[in-house]
């Protein structure tokens, strides 16, 4: 099967269904050719509409969508070369295995012979060989999926997009879609926009992710970068980072929850002015307390211990803090830290977050500043 990689770029795109409500602002992405880039995001951020864009079944209330350098905003969508796999598969109940891959092929008039080779290669990518004759109601979810796919592939398209394709099937067959997404994408080089909603989906599965936020795009890296370096407390927060709003104050950011040092480095940073703090609870560990022990220390978090959940290879313990809101961390029955603490519910603790685990956001300055280096999270 012979696919061509192509640049793809979205400049500035904006789109609104009833010219009230922008569902996408100013969307700027550029993605490499055969690169496969996440769109992540929660419901109604953008992330199908911008798929519409792209395969041309929507057109962009202003900004321009290009392919390999070349203007395509209003080429249309049957001319694009971009297929999309849905959510639900979509396949006609009254055709055959093989005739559902080859219904585009069909549409182009390609001549039978060509029309056989391709859906037999199709088919075999997709690991359904023998499944020809097979009817949709005779298939699986998965297999559902992989036949969707399989047609998607046999145009040999230019971009492949794919709108949630596995949220309905179970967690052993989406990671197992994934993997073969994945694989197969890595063999083609086909260009690939993949929207989720999972961060751990996105994870996995991409090279780079575009996390949207209210139509807006709010941090475009690679997986790792969002537990490790997020650009602005929103993206930080979708990922699961603790953010807390305070003061910097020289090396220290104070908050209602308690002090945080920052690395004397820092020293110089500013003070006297509202911040806001953030770590992973990935970075963070328990310490128990008495009933001596000071309700705040620095870079502590006193709390009560909630719940102890065994999750056989690691222990989520759920820490409520003083103002009602709760932290959960997990920790491996054994790391470099030595085995976990066998607390109970109701143990007085605190969380500790070491300081350069700590980032400082600086909601007034005009691009946002990190103070501090996050630590590998375990």
């Amino acid at each position: 099967m012979t696919t061509t990689s192509t640049r793809l770029q979205l400049k500035d795109v904006s789109a609104s269904y009833d010219r009230a409500t922008l569902v996408l602002r100013d969307l700027s992405l550029d993605i490499a050719a055969g690169e496969l880039v996440a769109l992540l995001g929660p419901s109604g951020c953008g992330k199908t509409t911008a798929l519409k864009i792209v395969a041309g079944l929507l057109r962009p209330t202003s900004g321009d969508v290009l392919f390999d350098g070349q203007l395509f905003t209003r080429v249309p969508a049957e001319r694009r070369g971009a297929v999309m796999v849905f959510q639900k598969p979509l396949l006609f109940p009254y055709l055959t295995v093989a005739e559902n891959v080859a219904f585009g092929l069909k549409m182009r008039r390609t001549p039978k012979p060509e029309v056989a080779r391709r859906v037999g290669e199709a088919l075999r990518l997709v690991q359904l060989e023998g499944y020809d004759a097979r009817r949709p109601k005779e298939l699986s979810g998965g297999q559902e999926q992989r036949v969707a796919l399989a047609r998607a592939l046999v145009t040999e398209p230019r971009v492949l997009l794919l709108d949630e394709p596995f949220s309905a099937l179970d967690v052993g067959l989406r990671a197992e879609m994934r993997s073969l997404v994945r694989s197969l994408q890595s063999r083609l080089r086909i260009t690939t926009v993949f929207v989720t909603h999972d961060q751990e989906e996105a994870g996995t599965i991409a090279d780079r992710i575009a996390l949207l936020l209210d139509g807006r795009l709010e941090q475009f890296s690679a997986p790792r970068d969002f537990y490790t370096a997020p650009s602005t407390p929103e993206a930080a927060r979708f990922f699961g980072w603790k953010v807390i709003e305070g003061a910097q104050r020289g090396c220290q950011v104070e908050t209602p929850l308690g002090s945080f040092a920052l690395p004397e480095s820092d020293a110089s940073a500013g003070s006297d002015r509202r911040a806001m703090i953030a770590f992973h609870p990935a970075s963070a560990r328990l310490v128990a307390r008495n009933g001596d022990s000071p309700t705040s220390v620095e870079n502590n978090l006193a709390g009560r211990l909630e719940t102890v959940v065994d999750l056989g290879t690691r222990i989520r313990y759920t820490v409520a803090l003083p103002s009602g809101e709760l932290i959960e961390i997990d920790r491996a029955l054994h790391d470099d830290r030595g085995p976990a603490p066998p607390m109970k519910s109701g143990t007085q603790v605190f969380v500790h977050v070491p300081a350069e685990a700590v980032k400082v956001f600086l909601p007034d300055s005009d691009e946002t500043e990190v103070r501090g280096q996050r630590s590998e999270i375990s």
